[in-house]
């Protein structure tokens, strides 16, 4: 028995604003699907991100649908859970993956968390937010007192863990079950297989280069996915790389030497089938920079999709620069600020809804919120009142009034208001 696992396919991500990009990330897809046919797999799996937003483009939904259909024509059915960015975390929403079940992809979610292929057991989760991680901790034990009757068993998560993420990790490991055979991971894009529990843990990274400081692993790693066997005692994990569309080019130039940089780069690019995306790094700068990078854009804009310059000027004030081990941005002050409440799931919850505000997911938010006050604050049945039970009764109150005030309005009446309920 063989399956694919995959993750963070991203499809209709359009990198730096670029339909360019987008067509990439549709194309590597595209090679993914035919790689795994070729592989000859029983079944695949992925492991969430499969979209880069829960209301993806029609062009993104078609581009799925092809691929599914591809391995439906091959016989390969498909199991797959929501990422954090194809949720939609608002009560009651649902992901866009089932509108595919009609056509055979099998949705791994809150309410249906396992399937059984064959005699193998497929359990998983979507993705929780860290200050939903404790739902998570109750809803794997459950998973895993299920895998505890099978022989064979997969857990498929998109969840970041302490040892393998750097910033805001949903679990510690710790917090896994130790039972399964092989743990299908997404959410890390950089390819990782380590030994875990009583088989292998796995995420196969992303399919294509979706943020620049990726490149390093994928310059070491590639991009692809991972073909598991599943026959002997232990999984075997063969790691399968797919081409990407176009070459990212990072490049630390000397200003001093800049026209003989852009020659050497200009031939390195010139036959390449794709323009690509260049990185270039100018050190020992001591003139206009808008200059030098018209001259730059001049002889290197018509062989490359793009082009981001960083200028490293000969007169820096270093000495003004704040040197820190780990760069600080809007979560670290977010959470430093919040040090005084002693609380880890306040700072979790911030970081949770910062994160959905600042991708203007309002309505995400303020799930998120619902959820930790259901979990944190529950109401006792007899308090339960919902705001339009109370906005009723004000209403009736109010009508109340304002009939009392009708029959008996005079110039000297006084009129005694009943009291409105809170």
């Amino acid at each position: 028995m063989k399956f694919a696992h995959l993750a963070d396919t991203h499809l209709g991500y359009r990198q730096f604003g670029l339909i360019e990009r987008e067509r990439d990330f549709y194309e590597v897809f595209g090679k993914v699907i035919d790689k795994i046919i070729e592989e000859k797999v029983d079944f695949v799996i992925h492991s969430g991100d499969l979209f880069e937003n829960p209301k993806p483009s029609p062009m993104a939904l078609l581009e799925f649908q092809k691929g599914l259909l591809k391995l439906k024509g091959a016989g390969i059915p498909m199991y797959a859970i929501a990422g954090n960015h194809d949720s939609a975390l608002s009560k009651g929403s649902i992901p866009p993956h089932v509108i595919f079940k009609k056509m055979g992809l099998k949705v791994i979610s809150p309410i249906n968390t396992n399937y059984m292929h064959g005699d193998i057991f497929i359990g998983g989760l979507p993705f929780y937010t860290a200050s939903q991680s404790n739902v998570l901790k109750s809803k794997l034990v459950e998973l895993s007192k299920k895998a505890a009757d099978h022989d064979k068993s997969i857990l498929v998560l998109h969840q970041g863990v302490d040892n393998y993420f750097d910033y805001q990790y949903e679990l510690e490991t710790g917090d896994i079950p130790d039972n399964f055979n092989y743990y299908a991971l997404g959410h890390i894009h950089k390819y990782t297989m380590t030994d875990f529990g009583k088989g292998k843990l796995v995420y196969p990274g992303s399919t294509e280069v979706w943020k620049t400081d990726e490149l390093a692993d994928y310059h070491e790693n590639g991009k692809g996915f991972v073909v598991v066997d599943f026959d002997g005692a232990k999984p075997l994990v063969k790691r399968v790389k797919v081409d990407i569309s176009r070459e990212f080019i990072k490049r630390s130039i000397d200003y001093n030497k800049l026209e003989s940089n852009i020659a050497g780069i200009k031939e390195t690019i010139r036959d390449l089938d794709n323009k690509p995306i260049l990185i270039l790094e100018i050190n020992n700068v001591d003139s206009d920079t808008g200059i030098i990078y018209d001259t730059i854009n001049e002889e290197l804009g018509e062989l490359s999709l793009m082009i981001r310059p960083t200028f490293n000027m000969v007169d820096g004030e270093i000495e003004d620069i704040i040197v820190r081990e780990a760069p600080v941005g809007p979560k670290e002050l977010i959470l430093e600020k919040l040090e005084d409440y002693e609380n880890e799931d306040i700072g979790k919850l911030a970081i949770d809804i910062y994160d959905l505000l600042s991708k203007d997911k309002l309505e995400d938010a303020r799930g998120v919120i619902d959820q930790y006050y259901a979990e944190h604050y529950p109401l006792d049945e007899d308090m339960e009142v919902t705001i339009e039970t109370i906005e009723d009764e004000f209403e009736d109150e109010m009508a109340e009034s304002e009939d009392e005030i009708s029959e008996d309005e005079t110039d000297d009446t006084q009129v005694t208001f009943k009291e409105v309920p809170e």
